[in-house]
């Protein structure tokens, strides 16, 4: 019997029937592969850095190094399983030629290393260790993916012709946030291009139990060992090669989570729409002494199938885009051996969705109990009482037309009828420009704020070479006599030694220099100006437990130095751990130098960016803008992406909501518009009162829905990055995306959808509906 009702039923109202399908569909799709992502990322990370056996403590050292004293070192610590030191050899990105591309413009510390023997392996792209033969060169995986070569292409690196013979995931430095890149040679090869870059040290430690790498840290730290570049810990290494898929990731969540909203908003229109198209029979059932019970069962039976149907058709799509959305995890990472439990817990999904439809649904029908019979047989639908507008009336209208006027009234009138629908709209709305805003957001120049670095045009990175101090005077002098440099600053980072409330002692990196130049944001408090103080990192400052106004102490030649925290920034530079402070220091090592420049034409900036880069050979100069591009130009594809599919799936919400709630409120008014008929008013009077109505509630809707975006969606966002060091962070709008296209493109597809919903009402008999 129900199979018979329901396929009736469905046959009558095919295209309310086949909508609230697609929305449980795209909820369903949306849930399973969010949960089939994040468990393919988890899991593919995983077997990654298994595979590679990555380092749970790495420090990056420049200078002279002893192994001996090294060496000693990890024999006596408890907690150290494995220890090696490997090299490192950087090269200047205009010695590397790839095929037809050379690196010159390359922002990355693109270096060369032989295999490793204990640990910290390089893998190929089906994860295995590679063996590599003299004359090869493995490339890392990131120039496969810009199409910067291929494999068979031949390369040069400084003189030298290798071939290459494929490409390599590198567990620590595969992400485009990774400042450096490794290529792998030959022990052969290797030596014969020793000499032609400068070597910068891996010590690289596995422990016993990764639980004790606090401590481990804290006595690396104490035992004063090499420690001149920066310091990355196994917690680091994931979370900065999950970041770019992390954030789309995140992105498809947030979406699914309010598509998961919006599907029970739209069940409920489509329930009340076909319950107000059968008010006259639910009255002649209730009469009759059908039980409320046996009533609810037919209609349930119906979303039942319509769950059922939509919630396979979800699982069918989500299998079917989860390669697309899977392929950037599988070339950087390789597959997860949770596919298995990833499938499991999509199906999972989808059920929790199928669940929760139908009790939301069986919650919805409850209201069968207040249908009076005797009512619902008289009138045919429910009788509204207007809850507002009573002082809004027609005769005292001077501002719109009367269509207008009563299409706003109606709004204004049955406001609690309305809601549904805004709340829709408001959710489109942010859908549509929360993801707009965050890749607007990670891709304008003014992101660097977030990097710990200033507002300028030129980079200069003076790091792994000897006599930093006189070639970082070189160039000052010549930025002197430069008339195109506007200003420029110079910033040197040295190793100082904190000193820890229990007496212990740690490693602080400190930016030396005038902050005041190109300044910087602070979450808290302000730049230190001057040598009695110090601001620090977000994350710096969470692990040192320390707040703007506290004191830190350094520990210099012996002598300690109390110095007040002026304020914290945010930095994901450098493991985020960095400081800044305007004292002066000759006793500790220079680690690297940069000298930041603003030119007074912003058009010279790619002329100078070259000029510079050919004149001082031994540094890295770079354009900011093309900085940021190659820093992040993953991540920004990645939320572009997001970004591009929430737009199409804002809209397409849009559309079959509108033309939904439409079609419930000419089937809810249809005695109204015989009225309205009868007194002369047209098809296209009628149109326009309801196109007037959706237009009204639209409106409100986008601008609710903006300020959402702009105040929970970002603060929504700032989680997402802070959880990486930036603690402070500001939407950057396009207005003329957020606030002028998107919601033209939204009044555009709710007018269409409007105008569809409302061709039933040209078909209301005036004597079919106006009854005593």
């Amino acid at each position: 019997m129900y199979f018979r009702i329901i396929r009736n039923d469905i046959s009558k109202s095919k295209l309310i029937t086949l909508t609230t399908m697609i929305f449980v569909a795209a909820a369903a799709m949306l849930v399973s592969l969010a949960a089939i992502l994040v468990i393919h990322l988890s899991g593919a990370l995983d077997t990654l850095m298994t595979q590679a056996r990555t380092p749970h403590f790495m420090q990056m050292h420049s200078g002279e190094i002893d192994t001996a004293r090294l060496t000693s070192f990890a024999e006596k610590n408890n907690h150290v399983d494995e220890f090696q030191v490997l090299e490192f050899l950087n090269m200047d990105g205009a010695q590397i030629i790839l095929g037809d591309s050379s690196l010159a413009s390359s922002v990355q510390d693109n270096g060369f290393s032989m295999q490793s023997d204990k640990f910290d392996y390089l893998l190929d792209l089906d994860g295995n260790i590679i063996k590599v033969s003299d004359g090869e060169l493995y490339v890392p995986i990131s120039y496969m993916r810009d199409n910067t070569t291929k494999v068979g292409d031949q390369a040069v690196i400084s003189g030298k012709e290798f071939t290459i013979a494929g490409f390599l995931r590198d567990s620590q430095m595969n992400s485009s946030l990774s400042a450096s890149k490794r290529f792998l040679v030959s022990e052969h090869d290797y030596a014969e291009i020793r000499g032609l870059g400068s070597i910068e040290y891996l010590i690289e430690f596995r422990l016993k139990d990764l639980s004790m790498l606090g401590a481990f840290e804290t006595a690396y730290a104490s035992a004063g060992l090499e420690a001149n570049g920066p310091t990355v810990t196994y917690t680091l290494f994931k979370m900065i090669n999950a970041l770019s898929d992390g954030m789309m990731i995140a992105v498809i969540l947030l979406i699914s989570a309010l598509v998961v909203v919006i599907s029970f908003m739209c069940i409920r229109f489509t329930l009340l729409a076909k319950i107000e198209d059968d008010y006259r029979e639910i009255g002649v059932m209730k009469a009759i002494g059908l039980r409320v019970s046996d009533i609810k069962k037919i209609y349930l039976a119906k979303y039942a199938a319509i769950a059922a149907a939509g919630s396979i058709l979800g699982f069918a799509l989500s299998i079917m885009f989860k390669g697309m959305l899977l392929e950037n995890i599988r070339l950087y990472m390789g597959e997860s051996d949770n596919s298995s439990l990833a499938f499991v817990l999509g199906l999972i999904g989808i059920l929790l969705v199928f669940l929760a439809i139908i009790a939301y649904v069986n919650r919805v029908l409850k209201r069968f109990r207040k249908i009076s019979a005797a009512e619902a047989i008289r009138f045919g639908s429910s009788q509204e009482k207007s809850t507002g507008a009573k002082r809004f009336s027609l005769s005292g209208n001077r501002l719109f037309s009367t269509n207008i006027f009563l299409g706003i009234k109606d709004v204004l009138a049955r406001n609690r009828l309305y809601i549904t629908m805004l709340a829709v709209l408001v959710i489109s709305a942010f859908i549509i420009i929360v993801p707009q805003n965050l890749y607007n957001t990670i891709s304008s120049k003014s992101f660097i704020q977030y990097m710990g670095i200033g507002s300028y045009d030129m980079r200069i990175d003076i790091q792994q070479a000897d006599h930093i101090s006189e070639k970082t005077a070189e160039i000052v002098k010549t930025m002197h006599s430069d008339k195109t440099i506007s200003k420029f600053a110079v910033l040197t980072t040295k190793t100082f030694k904190a000193k820890m409330e229990d007496g212990s002692e740690e490693n602080i990196k400190i930016e030396l220099g005038d902050h005041s130049i190109f300044p910087i944001e602070y979450s808290v408090g302000r730049a230190p100006s001057s040598e009695d103080e110090i601001a620090l990192s977000a994350i710096n400052a969470d692990e040192l437990s320390k707040k703007v106004g506290d004191v830190i102490t350094l520990v210099i030649q012996g002598k300690e130095k109390n110095l007040s925290v002026s304020g914290i920034y945010s930095d994901i530079t450098n493991g985020g751990k960095t400081a800044k402070a305007v004292f002066t220091d000759n006793s500790a090592d220079l680690m690297w130098s940069i000298i930041c420049a603003e030119l007074s034409d912003k058009s010279l900036v790619d002329g100078k960016v070259s000029e510079y880069a050919n004149r001082f050979d031994f540094a890295k100069v770079s354009d900011i803008d093309e900085f940021v591009t190659q820093t992040f130009g993953s991540t920004i594809s990645s939320v572009k992406m997001a970004s591009n599919a929430a737009i199409a799936v804002a809209l397409i919400i849009t559309l079959l909501v509108t033309l939904l709630f439409m079609k419930m409120l000419v089937a809810k008014d249809r005695y109204s518009i015989a009225v309205m008929k009868a007194f002369g008013f047209t098809n296209s009077d009628i149109t326009a009162q309801y196109v007037s109505r959706s237009v009204f509630v639209l409106i409100v809707g986008i601008v609710l829905g903006t300020l959402l975006a702009n105040t929970a969606g970002e603060l929504l966002a700032g989680a997402v990055i802070s959880s990486f060091g930036a603690s402070t962070f500001h939407f950057v709008v396009n207005p003329l995306s957020a606030y002028l296209l998107s919601p033209l493109l939204m009044i555009g597809t709710a007018l269409i959808a409007t105008i569809m919903g409302t061709l039933g009402a040209g078909q209301i008999k005036i004597s079919e509906n106006i009854k005593e």
